[in-house]
């Protein structure tokens, strides 16, 4: 078994180049972005196998996805393209330097017509580990039996299955969420939420009591993700905790997909949970220095840089 497997919606993501209201911009910036694909990037850059599945529409939106994922080495050769529908839009705007705002058209979109014939079964089932998010089961009934049926297969033949809560408020409420979730989690052997997404679930007190708790809901290894306070893992009936890497951070988003590309990466090596934390930890510390969701996860030789003297210069 080898890589990584994920399913979900790509949207196209036009950007603010600068600090402000997006009703001021002059110009957008043109790029993708997808938590289930940021991760397989992520994946990919740190020289693992990775394959995106998922739905966009038969443009030239659909087109800029499939080059630019093709471009990181993540297999997109189980991509439907769907003629049925343009391919679903993100628009960004950073409204302060400490604040980052994110609007959604993707209703009715791409995603939302994903269904269980379109998972590619002996991929799954070949794969390392599927990894999955709340976002999908979201968009649709209709994606949220892909993902059902995309974790039934992986189970069925012994294939890690990680599950990042990623809760959307925009997407769905928290009382029609939380059931959906916790079956989720219940096949789950990964598992990655903020201590807000926590809180959603019923799992309260401080962020090392949250991590014992999700691991009762079904995952051998649970991750409580804390932004710049770092991280808690709970594995093996240990509690550890890993910081966040002091860095000036430029853009937020994706900050979280990195973090988890960078675990499970270390995982498909198999490396042990610990060594994981601090390779995702600083995946997280890249993406935030600058701009898009993706563009700036690490390769493998790069993940050194952080820990390098102020004014190294690679010659």
């Amino acid at each position: 078994m080898t890589g990584l497997v994920t399913l979900g919606e790509t949207l196209g993501l036009l950007t603010t180049p600068g600090v402000g209201p997006l009703r001021h911009a002059a110009a957008l910036t043109l790029g993708i972005g997808g938590a289930e694909s940021n991760v397989a990037t992520g994946v990919a850059r740190l020289g693992g196998s990775a394959c995106w599945i998922g739905r966009v529409g038969d443009d030239s939106v659909g087109d800029l996805v499939m080059s630019r994922l093709a471009g990181e080495q993540v297999d997109v050769s189980h991509v439907v393209r769907d003629p049925g529908t343009p391919t679903s839009l993100m628009l960004k705007e950073t409204r302060t330097p400490n604040v980052s705002r994110v609007v959604y058209y993707r209703t009715g979109g791409p995603g939302s017509r994903l269904r269980p014939d379109d998972l590619p079964q002996e991929r799954i089932a070949a794969a390392g580990v599927l990894h999955v998010t709340g976002i999908t089961p979201a968009l649709s009934p209709s994606a949220a039996n892909t993902v059902r049926a995309a974790v039934d297969i992986a189970r069925a033949a012994g294939v890690t299955v990680s599950v990042d809560v990623n809760y959307r408020a925009a997407l769905w409420a928290p009382e029609t969420a939380r059931p959906v979730l916790l079956d989720l989690l219940a096949g789950a052997d990964i598992a990655f939420a903020g201590d807000d997404e926590a809180e959603l679930l019923g799992l309260s007190g401080p962020a090392e009591q949250q991590a014992r708790a999700l691991t009762h809901l079904g995952p051998h290894q649970a991750v409580i993700k804390l932004g710049a306070r770092g991280a808690v893992a709970a594995f093996d009936d240990t509690v550890t905790t890993v910081p966040a890497h002091p860095v000036q951070a430029v853009d937020p988003v994706g900050a979280g997909d990195a973090f988890v590309a960078g675990y499970l990466a270390e995982h498909l090596r198999g490396c042990q949970p610990q060594a994981a934390l601090t390779t995702a930890a600083y995946c997280g510390a890249f993406v935030v220095q600058m701009l898009g969701d993706w563009e700036g996860m690490p390769t493998r030789a790069e993940l050194a840089h952080l820990d390098a003297d102020p004014g190294t210069v690679l010659r």
